[in-house]
C-alpha cells in the first residue's frame, strides 16, 4: 500500500498491524498488477496522482479509481491508460456491503474489463457495470433523498431521531438518512452533492463550517462523544 505522507503511513501500519507493507515511495508499486487509487474525491488531487501512476506502473498493470462522482473518462485520460482503467465504487462499510459499481471509459479494452470483473469476484463482491454519469446509480439516486431528509429538519417538531426512525421502520432502511450522512462524513457528502449537481442544504453547510463532519469528528447531526 502507498500512503501520501509518513503520518498516513503510520496510521495504516498501526491499523493493519503489519499485515500489509506500507510505503510512501510510489515506486514500491512498480510491479503491481492492479492499483486502486483511493485518495480524496477531488479531481485536482486525483488526476496528478493517476498521471504519476500511469508512468510508474508496469505496462500490463490495471488502474482503478474509487471515485463515486467524478468522470471516469477524464480520470482515465489523466492516467494515460484509458484502455486499462475503471471506476471502482465500493460502499461503506466495505467488509459488509456486497455491491461494487464498475464504470469504464470508452477506450477500455475487453481483456482489462474481464480482469476488473475477476477482481471483484475474487473479493466476493456483486459487481454491476454502471454508466459513467455523475454519481453512477446509487449516489445519483441516494443523495437527493439524503439531502431532502436534512431539509425536513427545518419543519417544527421533527428531529434527526424521528426522521431516521421513520425510514428504518417505515421503509426498512438499516440506517436512517441522517445517521448515514454522519457515517459518510458531511464534507464528503457535500462534495458528492456538488459533483453530481444536487443542491446541498444550508443546514449541512453550517455544520461543516462548525467542524461537525459526522462520526469522524465526534459530532454531526448527532453527538457521539456523550
Amino acid at each position: 500500500m502507498w500512503a501520501r505522507s509518513d503520518e498516513s503511513a503510520s496510521r495504516v501500519r498501526e491499523k493493519l498491524d503489519g499485515q500489509v507493507e506500507v510505503s510512501t515511495d510510489l515506486s514500491a508499486l512498480a510491479d503491481a498488477t492492479i492499483v486502486i487509487e483511493a485518495v480524496v474525491e477531488d479531481q485536482s488531487v486525483k488526476e496528478p496522482l493517476l498521471e504519476e501512476l500511469g508512468r510508474a506502473l508496469h505496462q500490463d498493470a490495471l488502474i482503478a479509481s474509487t471515485t463515486s462522482s467524478l468522470s471516469v473518462e477524464e480520470l482515465a485520460a489523466a492516467s494515460g491508460r484509458p484502455e486499462a482503467f475503471a471506476g471502482l465504487h465500493f460502499f461503506n462499510p466495505v467488509e459488509k456491503m456486497e455491491l461494487v459499481e464498475l464504470a469504464f471509459p470508452k477506450a477500455c479494452a475487453e481483456p482489462a474489463r474481464q480482469r476488473f470483473f475477476a477482481l471483484c469476484d475474487a473479493l466476493e463482491k456483486t459487481v454491476i457495470e454502471v454508466p459513467d454519469v455523475p454519481g453512477f446509480v446509487v449516489n445519483r439516486l441516494l443523495f437527493p433523498f439524503l439531502f431532502e431528509a436534512v431539509r425536513l429538519l427545518d419543519l417544527d417538531g421533527v428531529g434527526p431521531e424521528s426522521i431516521d426512525k421513520c425510514m428504518q421502520l417505515g421503509a426498512g432502511h438499516p440506517m436512517g438518512p441522517l445517521q448515514l450522512l454522519d457515517f459518510v462524513g458531511l464534507d464528503v457528502a457535500a462534495s458528492i452533492g456538488d459533483s453530481i449537481g444536487v443542491e446541498v442544504p444550508e443546514r449541512m453547510r453550517a455544520l461543516i463550517a462548525d467542524g461537525r463532519l459526522g462520526r469522524k469528528t465526534g459530532a454531526g447531526f448527532y453527538d457521539y462523544n456523550r
